[in-house]
């Protein structure tokens, strides 16, 4: 039997079918009914705790579609992943290889992850060998590549033989079935609040991530829309991996995603997860993202040790400061405070950086993995009060 390849469109969510993750089925009991989450092993050679492993460290720190259950990557063989990431213990294990991985595991896993994001947006020849691999042991593959691999002839072939599915987070559907940006944002009475930054890869989503969580728990109802790919591999119920999307297109299907999100979960909140930056000249996803959106509110996420842009070695990075004037100029929305991305940050320059950018910002400043995320939550609460007797407020 010929096994269909199963690819993700860039749509909004919720998703159904071959967007998203399978769910394994209970075969010893012969039962219909969906048992557990896939289990899943992330490629991330040579670059996990690193920029270009954003995907595998995010996925390390959050998944609700996958159980992850180990990373390749042999520059940290034997050490934990948690510990490699945020000096934290976990129970996902570094590995040297895909031989490693699988014979760690208790059963065959389900599905490999390409972990990495890296700027070309494609294979190396060395990752080709790899994913056939897993492939050829009858795994899964998930991909967040702009480069399809359900389009490649040999790998698509290689996955039909074994009869798994190839997920292309990327792959976007036809223009003929995307959404032109129609003003209905106008109608989501949620608070919209985007999370932005002054780089890509700085850690916008792992801070709307924390966010969400915080304000889910003080009975806050928030939902939080993914705009990349590695969102949506965490199980982002509503979003569109806007990198992927015509410019014609990507106002109208962020604006889906939210307007669904609104009308079937009736949230307080709706989180915006922030792409690139809107003083980036190589990326135009901010600009999207703050027209489809049209929030209420921005965080902005800065790493105050990166002295320049990713990937970018003569493009210094801009200051909060002119980024906040940037935003605010370019959108009717009002930045209510910044976030930190600490790496090559020690405790103190944390402590002090906070201090100190807060007093000359005039905004809360905190770190949404170094300090409690109850200083996350202060920082939306402050500006809007109203959210403490879930009451959604439409202005600041």
């Amino acid at each position: 039997m010929k096994t269909e390849i199963q690819t993700v469109d860039t749509v909004r969510r919720p998703v159904r079918g071959a967007q998203a993750p399978p769910m394994i089925r209970d075969t010893q009991a012969q039962s219909s009914s969906l048992t557990q989450i896939p289990t899943a092993v992330i490629y991330c050679e040579g670059n996990f705790a690193k920029i270009d492993g954003k995907t595998a460290n995010g996925l390390v720190r959050h998944s609700e579609a996958y159980k992850i259950i180990s990373v390749i990557d042999s520059a940290h063989g034997g050490e934990n992943s948690g510990q490699v990431l945020d000096d934290v213990i976990n129970n996902v294990p570094i590995l040297k290889d895909l031989d490693a991985a699988v014979a760690h595991a208790t059963a065959k896993p389900d599905t490999f992850v390409y972990g990495m994001a890296p700027s070309t947006g494609r294979l190396s020849l060395a990752d080709r060998g790899v994913v056939l691999d897993a492939i050829g042991r009858g795994m899964n593959i998930v991909s967040g590549l702009h480069e399809y691999l359900s389009d490649d002839p040999e790998i698509a072939q290689a996955a039909s033989d074994r009869q798994v599915t190839i997920r292309d987070i990327r792959k976007p559907k036809a223009s003929k079935d995307m959404r032109l940006f129609d003003g209905s944002i106008a109608d989501v009475h949620a608070l919209r609040i985007a999370v932005l930054g002054t780089d890509c890869a700085i850690g916008k989503r792992t801070t709307a991530t924390v966010l969400a969580r915080a304000l889910n728990a003080k009975g806050i109802k928030t939902v939080l829309v993914g705009t990349g790919q590695t969102g949506l591999m965490q199980g982002a119920k509503y979003g569109v991996a806007m990198d992927a999307v015509p410019p014609q297109f990507c106002c109208g299907e962020l604006e889906g995603a939210i307007v669904a999100a609104s009308e079937a979960e009736q949230p307080d909140v709706i989180l915006i997860e922030g792409q690139g930056a809107l003083s980036h000249p190589a990326f135009c996803t901010s600009t999207f993202i703050l027209r489809g959106s049209q929030p209420d509110a921005v965080i902005l996420q800065h790493a105050p040790k990166r002295a320049h842009r990713c990937d970018f070695p003569n493009m210094p990075m801009p200051t909060p400061a002119s980024e906040i004037a940037l935003i605010e100029a370019f959108s009717d929305t009002k930045v209510i405070g910044v976030t930190l991305n600490h790496e090559g940050m020690s405790e103190a320059e944390i402590t002090n950086t906070i201090a100190g950018l807060s007093e000359r910002l005039g905004l809360p400043v905190t770190d949404a993995l170094s300090r409690p995320a109850a200083h996350l939550l202060a920082m939306v609460v402050a500006a809007y009060p109203g959210l403490q007797q879930e009451v959604p407020v439409a202005a600041i």
